[in-house]
């Protein structure tokens, strides 16, 4: 996403609620990448929150410093309907009406419920991730002062559609774009997965068949470049600082982002 553009898009908005907006939506858009459904609705949950604070403050004519959490989403987004002749529709009604939805459904679904037949966490999310970017794109629409044409296109780059970078099934990674080299993809699941993991898992997760050349040809490197941690010990692998600038310079986590 042009976290640039974004930042000039929408810098009627005072920074300290810019900001953590801004970086909500990306990290929500990372873990939907990654296939994380249940760290996306989290996201979801915190961007509505943020959200609701810009449209408050527009419409009563006053931003607040930081976002705080509204005591009841749904009855204080009904509260903004008031201001809807003097401040438009799109603040005062139109978004907060989707942000009660994201809310509700965020709130009383029970992210990572594990009964019934078909758990709704990929679904939902699904849900989040269109609803965030739909409000986003609405706040570029309300807000910018870029010029018409650079305006449109970013909203058509905020709505474009988002596809899945790691597929998890259980226990199983898969990275979704096979042209990457191999340490790309080690890099890739160590970011997304955020944690100590094995070289096994790693090798079987990237179906590198020999270990050891795994070990000397693709681990030894990056850890000597400090992207990631390397314990040869333990056979254990963690991403570090740079590392996870490396996968956001590269936009590895982007690369399968179309129209």
């Amino acid at each position: 996403m042009q976290q640039i553009d974004l930042n000039i898009a929408l810098s009627a908005i005072p920074d300290g609620l810019r900001a953590p907006l801004l970086s909500e939506f990306e990290e929500g858009l990372t873990e939907y990448r990654c296939g994380d459904w249940e760290i996306v609705g989290i996201k979801a949950g915190k961007f509505c929150e943020i959200a609701y604070s810009i449209c408050r403050g527009h419409a009563i004519g006053e931003f607040d410093k930081i976002p705080s959490k509204p005591p009841s989403m749904f009855h204080d987004c009904q509260k903004l309907e008031q201001y809807n002749k003097t401040r438009g529709r799109s603040l005062c009604i139109q978004v907060p009406r989707v942000l009660i939805g994201l809310y509700e459904l965020r709130n009383n679904r029970a992210i990572g419920h594990v009964s019934g037949d078909i758990n709704p966490n990929h679904m939902d999310a699904e849900f989040y991730l269109r609803g965030m970017k739909w409000i986003m794109a609405e706040f570029v629409r309300f807000f910018s002062k870029l010029h018409e044409e650079q305006s449109r296109k970013l909203v058509e780059a905020v709505t474009a559609r988002t596809f899945q970078v790691v597929w998890q099934n259980g226990d199983v990674r898969r990275i979704l774009t096979p042209t990457h080299t191999a340490s790309e993809k080690v890099l890739i699941l160590c970011y997304g997965e955020n944690k100590p993991l094995t070289v096994a898992q790693i090798a079987n997760w990237i179906d590198y068949k020999n270990v050891s050349r795994f070990r000397n040809n693709v681990l030894k490197p990056l850890h000597k470049l400090a992207f990631l941690h390397f314990d040869e010990k333990e056979a254990i692998v963690q991403i570090l600082p740079p590392g996870q600038r490396r996968v956001e310079e590269l936009g590895l986590m982007e690369q399968i982002e179309v129209g």
